[in-house]
């Protein structure tokens, strides 16, 4: 059996973790709206057309921040047609991704869904086709309380108190030649500030998220960061990153290496904007927000093969594997290990668009193999990371290298007087035995360690068969073994006060 070690010190310290490192994301794309979250034929449908069995499971997550309505969909949206009288608004070709966008559902919609779900929403204005005067107008629609054109218009249509919506996107994906109206550097840098000025004059308590390059392998990438806050590092106060992650050749161990992608992505952003502080002789962080991230792969083939015009089709619906399951889990692991700078994340998305909740038309809802290190990392991964000092063997493949079996953090939960430590067994061959020293905060007690593992790692959840691949509690037992590909939570309870 192989061998690996944790040391874990109550004064190495990461920092403490932003919940809304948890978030996800809303976008008008595929089934993610209609009939995902809204089908008012269902019978679940609350009375303003909410499925209340997916708003079940997105309680379950407990995601406290939702990135809202794009995404792509954003860089042409007009987002007052998604207001008033439902039988008023338009329906209109979406260019996005070449669909029919009847917006039955829009902000006054959605800001009503998300507090049923208890999440406060991350707004993304359109800096593709519209500009600063239209966000300042969604702002004050939004946001302002009375006795304004829009924040009257807002109360005309039913809202007499102001949604109240704190964080905001400047566009997305700007430097995407897929990206509808895209932006050259200097361009998209330009209406970034500008709109972000117009929108803190507005309201000054709102926080700003600026676009970063689409994803590190962009020809922009770098370049875009820095000059983007080069211009805009006065009146922004998060970057984006976005990152998706596939197995497309098929190798598993290189798949479950890809975390450490992430980590080199944040860290590379991370130097950029601390570059760019020191140019400024600023006085604040530029921090991060990884708005978008997930394993997405698996549709491409029928996405490509999808006709164009349709109404909510079948489009970005990932099946998972096991195997997805432990590279989320690894990911998530990536996040924490950074929570002192990326104080936001949006698993990209929550419902059936490459999402850990499927649902079927006028039928139930399911969780995906994701669903599962999420929700646990979700719920128990909150309060303090600490730094883990491991020791674990490696191993190579064409593409990484160095990359230990191991993968974990821990994590010191001040709420619940525990130590939470999640761990991946990346070995496909051998369990683990895994020594977690928790010397330092005296003897804590080890009362829950569960489990996600399947000797398929092609393994899926489906609708007839929904718990293929869920998580077990196995016997507790103070000589930890990781089983081979595995993903795992293990909760020890602090004896005293001892944080």
């Amino acid at each position: 059996m192989k061998q690996a070690k944790m040391l874990i010190s109550k004064n190495a310290k990461i920092g403490q973790i932003d919940n809304r490192i948890y978030g996800s994301f809303i976008e008008h794309l595929g089934r993610a709206v209609y009939t995902g979250i809204y089908e008012p034929s269902h019978e679940t449908a609350d009375e303003e057309g909410f499925r209340k069995d997916v708003l079940d499971m997105v309680a379950k997550l407990n995601v406290p921040i939702i990135r809202y309505p794009g995404g792509n969909f954003v860089s042409g949206y007009n987002w007052e047609d998604g207001t008033g009288p439902k039988d008023k608004r338009p329906r209109r070709p979406e260019l996005a991704w070449h669909t029919i966008e009847t917006n039955q559902v829009g902000i006054d919609e959605f800001q009503s869904w998300a507090k049923k779900a208890n999440a406060d929403i991350m707004m993304a204005v359109n800096l593709g086709t519209r500009g600063p005067e239209e966000a300042r107008q969604l702002l004050e629609y939004c946001n302002f309380p009375s006795g304004t054109y829009y924040s009257d218009m807002r109360r005309n249509n039913g809202f007499e108190k102001p949604f109240n919506i704190k964080t905001w996107c400047l566009g997305n994906e700007m430097d995407g030649p897929w990206q509808i109206c895209g932006k050259t550097m200097q361009e998209y840098a330009r209406i970034a500030t500008q709109t972000a000025k117009v929108m803190k004059d507005l309201d000054p308590s709102i926080e700003l998220v600026a676009c970063g390059s689409s994803h590190l392998n962009m020809p922009t990438f770098g370049h875009w960061e820095l000059t983007v806050l080069e211009e805009a590092y006065d009146y922004v106060d998060y970057i984006s990153l976005h990152n998706y992650y596939g197995n497309q050749d098929d190798n598993t161990e290189d798949y479950l290496a890809c975390s450490m992608d992430m980590d080199t992505f944040i860290k590379s952003v991370i130097a950029i904007c601390d570059t760019v502080k020191a140019i400024k002789h600023g006085s604040k962080d530029i921090n991060l927000s990884f708005d978008e991230w997930n394993v997405w792969f698996h549709s491409n083939d029928a996405d490509s093969k999808l006709e164009w015009w349709q109404q909510a089709p079948h489009q970005l619906e990932d099946i998972y594997n096991f195997e997805d399951a432990l590279v989320v889990g690894c990911l998530l692991i990536s996040l924490l290990k950074h929570c002192d700078r990326v104080k936001m994340a949006c698993l990209a998305q929550l419902v059936n668009v490459i999402a850990p909740i499927m649902t079927v038309e006028g039928g139930p809802c399911y969780a995906q193999t994701i669903f599962y290190p999420f929700y646990y990392t979700s719920n128990f991964g909150r309060g303090t990371a600490l730094t883990p000092i491991i020791s674990s063997d490696t191993y190579d493949t064409d593409k990484h290298k160095n990359i230990p079996y191991v993968e974990s953090i821990a994590i010191e939960n001040q709420e619940m007087g525990e130590i939470i430590v999640f761990a991946v067994n990346r070995s496909l061959e051998e369990n683990i035995d895994f020594n977690i020293d928790l010397s330092d905060y005296g003897n804590p007690e080890l009362i829950e360690h569960v489990v996600l593992t399947n000797d398929d790692m092609k393994a899926t959840n489906t609708v007839e068969h929904p718990d293929n691949v869920v998580p077990t509690n196995a016997e507790i037992n103070n000589n930890i073994v990781l089983t081979k590909h595995s993903w795992n939570m293990l909760r020890y309870k602090l004896r005293g006060a001892t944080i």
